[in-house]
């Protein structure tokens, strides 16, 4: 009787130790898939590697994804790299030995998740981007809008409101993603075309304390600055604050159509955002998963529209 005690006692500290390893908010893959891809219950299984849940982007890309599985029929299993690419490799690591039907992925940076998807490859679990690429590793579908005609887009609107001319701060995302380089060269290439000049850019990673900080060293340092591009509505709030309190008028515009980016935009505190829609690119991301589980064709690139959000 002790023996089986010291053996449930045992196995529930076990079980408590790998529960403890799970990031916020995600789902515990060893619920997931049983051998060939279908849950416990006999549905099949998509996993959903999201780069961060502490970005209210992904969260909607996550509701939205959540909201197609319930429609569709699927299981979804989330796990979240909070924004660290050697927790994001062991996470699609883990989906590929459960077996999960396909793997919706939301890379932490573009090269360094290459030799995982070519894993998933190798198990013959088709593997499907969303909002960021890999680079190096070829995917059944990519799922995003376009970075470069957003960029652009930023630009156009800064040159309209600044009639062609004056200097820019530009807050940079995480480097090695997809998402900040395309965002940064449609920006810099359609600069490049005005009047105007990117005299300061750096990276703040996608985040709201980074984007507050960098903005402040960078405004230390330019004081001549008439805008600020920032690739993601996330710093581009860090950059509102920073310019809080300030007799200058500064144009912030961001990138991504978060609530809390809409909202600066209709309380004045950014000029604009160029809104994508992130629970659309979910959705999507389970409907391109589901039509693989049928064996069915789907598009190699599915955009998503964007567009840019200006005060009513």
């Amino acid at each position: 009787m002790r023996k089986l005690t010291l053996f449930a006692a045992a196995a529930a500290a076990t079980l408590l130790a790998a529960c403890s390893q799970q990031g916020p908010g995600e789902s515990a893959p060893s619920a997931a898939a049983t051998a060939g891809g279908a849950a416990a219950g006999g549905k099949p299984v998509i996993g959903l590697a999201l780069s961060t849940q502490n970005n209210p982007f992904f969260v909607e890309l996550k509701d939205g994804a959540q909201k197609a599985a319930d429609t569709a029929g699927v299981q979804l299993v989330v796990v979240d790299a909070q924004d660290d690419p050697a927790r994001q490799i062991s996470s699609v690591e883990d989906l590929i030995q459960k077996r999960v039907s396909v793997i919706l992925l939301n890379p932490t940076d573009s090269s360094a998740l290459a030799g995982a998807v070519q894993s998933a490859q190798r198990a013959n679990i088709p593997v499907i981007t969303l909002d960021r690429g890999v680079d190096g590793a070829d995917v059944a579908s990519h799922i995003a809008s376009d970075n470069i005609a957003g960029g652009k887009m930023a630009a156009d609107f800064l040159a309209k409101q600044l009639n062609g001319k004056g200097n820019i701060i530009e807050l940079q995302g995480v480097a090695g993603t997809s998402a900040a380089r395309e965002r940064g060269k449609g920006f810099d290439d359609e600069i490049a075309t005005t009047g105007m000049k990117v005299v300061a850019q750096q990276p703040a990673n996608f985040d709201r304390a980074q984007g507050l900080s960098v903005s402040e060293n960078l405004l230390q340092g330019n004081s001549d600055v008439q805008a600020i591009f920032a690739q993601n509505d996330e710093m581009a709030l860090g950059a509102v604050q920073a310019l809080a309190g300030k007799n200058k008028k500064v144009l912030v515009v961001g990138f991504d159509g978060t609530p809390d980016g809409k909202k600066a935009v209709q309380d004045g505190g950014m000029a604009a955002t160029v809104a994508q829609q992130p629970e659309e690119i979910g959705r999507l991301g389970i409907e391109t998963g589901k039509k693989l589980i049928d064996k069915q064709p789907v598009e190699k690139s599915i955009a998503v529209p964007l567009k840019l959000l200006t005060k009513e």
